[in-house]
């Protein structure tokens, strides 16, 4: 099976590294990480389940954005917040790097876990993960994701079905993400000590929670730069 492999290389301080390995089905985007040896009670599907949640225990007796997550909680358990640290992200195209704050860098970690999860709510950001761009800010992920969500209504069109240009379903995807989030804090908060996973999953909420109510004064704030599009 072709992978396309993802790596996050967190050094801390004292120059010791967290290394975690992600690896994506090259043809669907979805997490195929072996599932860890010992799977903790947090990660079942009933626990703090999400009232959204459309599987089953009889399918999925495990939360699959929980199973992937277990070792995330696992490396960085103990490890402060705000700790600075320097990641490295490294795909097969090019190195990111940066120094930013552990909790930073775990969010941008989860995001693009959740995203290719299995999680039938975050799936639909998965085109983002192929072309995944850690650490990005807030203006970064309003463009990329509805530069994403307008070139997937091109792709319906062509199929001859509805195009949704007004983004009404970008902004029911964020909003069924934002029951996701919430519901998996509240798993974490109960099943962990580690805060810098809790406190990156609130970072990675409040980008959910930013975009659904924003989105046109989102797009207002970045028109300038297509001033000049289309060329006369």
């Amino acid at each position: 099976m072709e992978t396309i492999p993802i790596r996050y290389c967190f050094t801390f301080g004292d120059g010791s590294q967290e290394i975690i390995n992600l690896f994506l089905d090259a043809i669907n985007l979805e997490l195929i990480n072996e599932p860890p040896d010992e799977i903790p009670g947090w990660t079942e599907l009933e626990f703090h389940k999400c009232p959204n949640c459309p599987l089953t225990t009889e399918t999925h007796p495990f939360c699959p954005l929980a199973i992937h997550l277990v070792n995330v909680e696992e490396r960085f358990h103990g490890k402060l917040s705000f700790d600075e640290i320097h990641l490295n992200v490294i795909t097969e195209e090019r190195i990111f790097s940066q120094l930013t704050s552990l909790q930073m860098a775990i969010s941008s970690l989860m995001g693009l876990i959740s995203a290719t999860s299995g999680c039938p709510h975050t799936a639909p950001l998965r085109p983002m993960a192929r072309f995944h761009l850690p650490l990005a800010t807030q203006e970064e992920t309003i463009y990329r994701a509805t530069s994403m969500y307008l070139l997937a209504q091109y792709f319906l069109k062509k199929q001859g079905k509805k195009a949704d240009l007004e983004l009404k379903g970008l902004t029911e995807i964020y909003k069924k993400i934002q029951i996701v989030n919430n519901s998996f804090t509240k798993r974490l908060r109960e099943a962990s000590q580690t805060y810098s996973t809790i406190n990156a999953m609130i970072l990675l909420d409040s980008y959910a929670k930013a975009l659904p109510g924003t989105i046109e004064d989102s797009l207002d704030s970045i028109r300038y730069l297509f001033c000049s599009f289309p060329p006369e």
